[in-house]
């Protein structure tokens, strides 16, 4: 579970304008910081399915995401992708 301070800088460094809290860019970043958490404890705890399928979902929720981002504006969606670090 990410933390309510972390998820606050996740906003801040990922946010278009001041109020935003919503957008695509953000909801994929928190998206991402989830996953890479959630993915850190499956490392140890190899058999925990459940998070396992809680996991699947976030990635297909941000994948979702990326997509609609793609369709919107390319050049928002590549950015993201760098920013990030997801593609490799």
């Amino acid at each position: 579970m990410i933390r309510k301070d972390e998820k606050t800088a996740v906003i801040e460094a990922n946010r278009t304008h001041e109020t935003d809290t919503g957008s695509p860019e953000v909801q994929i970043a928190i998206l991402t910081a989830r996953i890479n958490e959630l993915t850190e404890h499956l490392k140890v705890h190899i058999h925990d399915n459940h998070s396992r399928r809680g996991l699947y979902k976030m990635i297909g929720k941000r994948r979702k995401l990326l997509d609609y981002l793609m369709e919107k504006d390319i050049e928002r969606y590549r950015a993201i992708i760098a920013k990030l670090g997801i593609r490799k």
